[in-house]
């Protein structure tokens, strides 16, 4: 008497019927239990956000939209504006020079970038601002020889302007390597092909290099302009009406420390919020005909 072997499958399984086949979902049981976890620490957040009565929300809402912060969130954004336009714009120099073939203006742009990153942001704001210290006045005329004429340092650099020229100074170093790092990743045969056909090189940095070179550039680039106004704070040391300084000065008249750092804290998540969405459609606008 023969025996023959039978596969655990072939009753379910006949003349290639694999519809008959019983799919069995794969379990994931820690991961239900990470999302039970993780949903009650949320749930327990945002009532305590609701029910203890230390946010004191009702001083945050008198002074969320209160003049003087409105004033202050724009002496913020006028400190990123500013901060971010003159930053990139040398940062695109620099990152040039450091492209170049010229040693002497790789040498150049390597040490900014070297100086400008290794010293602290405030220690910049604060060597700006008491530019008068050091020089007394500036002259202009012959190197080395007679100056022709000279002004007073004193009101030549204020706070305000002190704070732009550190941030931006500051952003530059950052900016450049950015902007070196996107144009490296653009395919040199590009170039090797707008040259063969005559076209100049300003254009060609203008109109292939750079478009292309901005798909890597725009989400570091993004990251560095959110750093930028949340670092703006960083000018409170110079008693500059932005937005952290304005709610330090309140509650150090009221004592509600927290309610009014919460209004802080509103006040950046809203507006990198919507610089986030900006970056978004940017970066759709420069993603056109990519398909990822």
């Amino acid at each position: 008497m023969s025996v023959t072997e039978r596969r655990p499958t072939e009753d379910l399984v006949k003349d290639d019927d694999y519809g008959a086949l019983k799919v069995v979902p794969v379990r994931h049981p820690w991961r239900w239990a990470a999302v039970a976890a993780t949903a009650v620490l949320v749930a327990q957040f945002v009532h305590g956000l609701a029910t203890n009565s230390g946010w004191e929300w009702e001083v945050f809402a008198e002074f969320f939209t209160a003049d003087v912060i409105l004033e202050a969130v724009w002496v913020t954004l006028q400190l990123t504006f500013y901060g971010t336009a003159l930053g990139f714009a040398l940062g695109i120099v620099i990152a040039f020079m450091r492209l170049s073939a010229s040693p002497f203006l790789k040498s150049v742009a390597f040490a900014y970038i070297w100086a400008f990153r290794s010293i602290p942001l405030i220690v910049q704001l604060l060597f700006w601002f008491n530019l008068a210290y050091l020089y007394k006045e500036l002259q202009f005329g012959i190197p080395f020889g007679p100056g022709f004429f000279s002004f007073d340092t004193m009101g030549l650099v204020g706070a305000m302007s002190a704070a732009v020229l550190g941030l931006a100074l500051h952003q530059a170093a950052y900016a450049a390597e950015i902007v070196r790092a996107g144009v490296l990743a653009v395919d040199s045969g590009q170039l090797e092909a707008a040259a063969a056909l005559g076209i100049p090189r300003l254009r060609q940095i203008r109109r292939i290099v750079l478009p292309q070179a901005m798909r890597s550039i725009l989400p570091n680039a993004a990251n560095e302009i959110i750093s930028l106004f949340k670092g703006t704070s960083i000018v409170s040391v110079m008693a500059i009406g932005e937005l952290f300084y304005q709610v330090q000065v309140i509650y150090g008249r009221n004592g509600r420390v927290v309610p009014l750092l919460m209004v802080a804290t509103a006040w950046y998540v809203l507006l990198t919020t919507a610089l986030s969405v900006l970056q978004h459609y940017v970066e759709r606008h420069f993603s056109k005909g990519e398909s990822r």
